[in-house]
């Protein structure tokens, strides 16, 4: 299989640029230092818009602010994300090869245009989309719905069984059913070692574009909006709920039935007890229990003072 190209022309389609007929093709990112005619750079300033023109790219993407009399640059309002688009092209679209050695159930589905991993296992009954990247060591149970274009690294295991159990009067622990679904939308990305559970009677859902980072746990029966970010190391806890463009940083706990208002950021190891609520679209919260910036910057400076 030919290694995967994009145009001129595509990368004014997928900016929304004005329409371009040139057909110059690319192959790869790059470095200014290794940059060569196949290969494409960005610049987020003049001065490292100096650097890109001194290189040996056949294509700088650059801000509206620079004058671009070469006819290697493409001016647009946001370099990086405009690279990071150029990158999704050439590296995102998977080869739709299944290693011999994954274990995939008869009555399980795979969309066309997926690529399985070494050692994955499907069991019977999950729905895996079109055009998804399942590296290697996945589990996904039967309890999993799919969508397409979904990225799941190494040893992520999607739709096991929630942590559910209920006490009797001797002291003794019986698990509660745990027979609900897990809905994966499109284009969500799953990192390595994360693990999320299927819902219990009802259903646990990724929302469409949330990224999702390495040893992440999402509990049984939480919705997660779309286009959230969750970084390495977050826990969350049964029943949540999570609105779209919540930003999560390292090793943020969420007790159960928390919720979290569309925008919300939650700063590194932050911490919300069961049945909170936090609300405020591009507010931060710090801190255990959570608090609004400022006041946990007031707090810290208070224990300060004390020594």
């Amino acid at each position: 299989m030919s290694n995967p190209t994009i145009t001129v022309k595509n990368i004014h389609e997928l900016l929304k640029l004005e329409p371009s007929d040139d057909e110059r093709f690319f192959s790869r990112l790059s470095n200014y230092e290794e940059a060569g005619l196949d290969s494409i750079v960005f610049a987020q300033d003049q001065e490292s818009f100096g650097n890109a023109l001194e290189s040996g790219a056949g294509l700088i993407i650059a801000p509206l602010g620079v004058s671009a009399p070469d006819s290697r640059v493409i001016r647009v309002k946001h370099p990086k994300h405009a690279f990071a688009v150029c990158g999704h092209w050439l590296n995102g679209y998977p080869n739709g090869d299944i290693h011999p050695s994954a274990v995939i159930d008869t009555k399980a589905s795979v969309g066309y245009g997926t690529s399985v991993g070494a050692g994955c296992v499907i069991e019977a009954g999950a729905e895996v989309g079109e055009c998804c990247s399942i590296a290697g060591n996945v589990t996904i149970y039967g309890s999993v719905v799919m969508g397409d274009y979904v990225v799941v690294q190494a040893g992520a295991v999607l739709g096991s069984m929630g942590f559910g159990y209920v006490r009797g009067e001797d002291g003794s622990y019986v698990r509660f059913p745990q027979q609900g679904k897990l809905v994966v939308e499109d284009d969500v990305e799953i990192g390595a070692n994360t693990t999320i559970d299927r819902g219990a009677l009802g259903e646990t859902r990724i929302g469409r574009g949330t990224k999702i980072d390495n040893q992440v746990h999402i509990a049984h029966n939480c919705i997660i909006g779309k286009n959230v970010v969750i970084a390495a190391q977050v826990g969350i806890s049964g029943s949540c709920v999570v609105g779209d463009g919540v930003v999560m940083a390292g090793q943020v706990g969420l007790g159960d039935h928390v919720t979290i208002g569309s925008g919300v950021i939650l700063g590194g190891a932050s911490g919300v007890f069961p049945g909170k609520k936090l609300e405020g679209s591009g507010q931060m919260f710090m801190g255990v229990p959570a608090e609004p910036l400022k006041d946990y910057l007031k707090n810290v400076a208070k224990v300060r003072r004390l020594k």
